[in-house]
């Protein structure tokens, strides 16, 4: 392993970042940069880009890596940063996670190689271990992903056990997308007393996971609702906890009424009065008229807005 220092590990609300695209369906580094920045303004502390709500499986490894390389010449610090680097093919895995830790990025959250189904924990293992061994860096702080709905893949208890023993300090957490929190709870009780950070995969899990040793949250509604949720993360030891917890609850199900990705995008594009953000890349779709009206129209009703998106 090449010595290096350790970026300090992130804590609190991250937004895997949506992807702006171009009519062509080109990546728009331009409309990145600017929609992260204004995300870390806004309460993230930190930046998980490509992940799921970032259309991350869309994009090649070059397309990501420019994105990436974007960010930091854009301004943003390497250290809010946690690119997605999972991939079905061991050497883009490697590839991404080594990429991301010469830039000085603060972790990697890692899915796991999801297109065989019913694999083993021994081959997830191999895995992990495989890009951790050719990464080769003390520099790498590795958050599994855990994903199972989208996935079809899990990431068991043993496996973060095994992966916990074998290298301490290298894998750094999990983000638990499961949607269970009983799940998010047995990973919270074993492991969380032993530096391992496990992030709830939605803030509807957020002042549970804080009063249980979590570490924040990694959610898709961070895209567009970042202040009120990192105030439940500021604020989960308050007597007010219970009742802003509610109200970006509420929010959540606003959103996810509609499809989640196409959605954040047509908020982004309506209350950042930029029509171009709403193409979504091959398979996904925009949201019909109808979708965003409704959506739109539930939004403001419920009192919600962007400040400063058009700063």
């Amino acid at each position: 392993m090449k010595p290096g220092n350790k970026v300090k590990r992130i804590e609190g609300v991250l937004a895997p970042v949506i992807t702006p695209f171009r009519s062509d369906y080109s990546p728009d580094a331009e409309r990145f940069v600017r929609h992260c920045r204004w995300l870390l303004k806004s309460g993230c502390a930190g930046l998980a880009v490509f992940g799921t709500n970032s259309e991350a499986n869309s994009m090649s490894v070059a397309e990501k890596r420019k994105l990436l390389e974007a960010l930091v010449a854009g301004g943003v610090p390497a250290a809010t940063l946690m690119p997605g680097t999972g991939h079905c093919a061991l050497s883009d895995s490697i590839e991404m996670t080594r990429a991301a830790v010469e830039l000085g990025c603060a972790g990697v959250l890692m899915l796991p190689p999801f297109y065989y189904k019913g694999v083993s924990d021994e081959g997830l293992y191999r895995n992990f271990a495989e890009v951790i061994e050719r990464v080769g860096d003390e520099r790498l702080s590795l958050y599994l992903y855990h994903i199972p709905p989208v996935a079809q893949v899990a990431i068991t208890l043993p496996l973060i056990e095994r992966l916990l023993s074998k290298y301490p300090g290298i894998v750094a957490g999990v983000k638990d997308s499961s949607g269970e929190w009983p799940n998010t709870k047995a990973m919270l009780d074993n492991f969380a007393k032993s530096g391992f950070d496990v992030f709830a995969g939605s803030e509807v899990f957020l002042l549970d996971n804080m009063r249980h040793g979590g570490k924040g949250c990694i959610t898709a509604t961070g895209n567009i609702n970042p202040g009120p949720i990192s105030n439940v993360y500021k604020n989960w030891r308050s007597t007010e906890a219970d009742k802003l917890q509610a109200g970006i609850t509420a929010t959540r199900k606003i959103v996810q009424k509609q499809p989640m990705i196409p959605a954040l995008k047509s908020a982004v594009a309506h209350f950042g009065n930029d029509p171009q953000w709403r193409t979504c890349r091959p398979p996904l779709v925009e949201l019909t008229s109808a979708q965003e009206e409704e959506l739109i129209r539930d939004l403001k009703a419920a009192g919600f807005s962007m400040p400063g998106l058009n700063s």
